[in-house]
């Protein structure tokens, strides 16, 4: 084993590229007359915009909140409302006021969004299955672990 390997330095490197991949998978949706993951005329969703999307989607039964999507995807409170605040412009998300607090808005996928996130389901399917090309579910589950592990003691 190479004790000079960095984990941050490869882990960047695998970032980067499935950044990379999300950003050309955006702009070959841009670049079809399917427009896959455009919401209307070449107005594209961001990587970040499809992952809040899809976690609203899974969660819809229950009530969601910024800070669950701060805490879900380990963002900042200014992050998020930005996010947040160009995805409601957009109309993919309303912000909806509960009866119990004041202070809190629910979030809820309008039907542009959810219409979408059925691409957005196929496109992270396959490059998911992608990825796990060639690792065994053994290998996977100790990457897991892992993965898991680092964030844990990083935090």
């Amino acid at each position: 084993m190479d004790t000079n390997v960095l984990i941050g330095h490869e882990i960047k490197i695998l970032s980067n590229l499935i950044k990379r991949h999300i950003i050309t998978n955006e702009e070959k949706h841009n670049d079809t007359d399917e427009g896959n993951n455009t919401v209307e005329n070449n107005d594209e969703l961001t990587g970040m915009q499809s992952f809040i999307i899809r976690f609203l989607h899974a969660n819809e039964s229950k009530e969601i909140f910024q800070r669950d999507i701060e805490k879900n995807f380990n963002i900042r409170r200014s992050t998020a409302t930005v996010i947040l605040q160009r995805m409601e412009k957009r109309e993919l998300i309303e912000k909806i006021s509960v009866s119990y607090d004041a202070r809190l808005k629910k979030l809820k996928l309008t039907p542009k969004a959810v219409k979408v996130n059925m691409n957005i389901e196929q496109d992270i399917e396959v490059f998911e299955a992608k990825m796990r090309q060639g690792i065994s579910d053994e290998h996977f589950e100790i990457f897991m672990e892992t993965i898991k592990k680092i964030i844990t003691n990083i935090k």
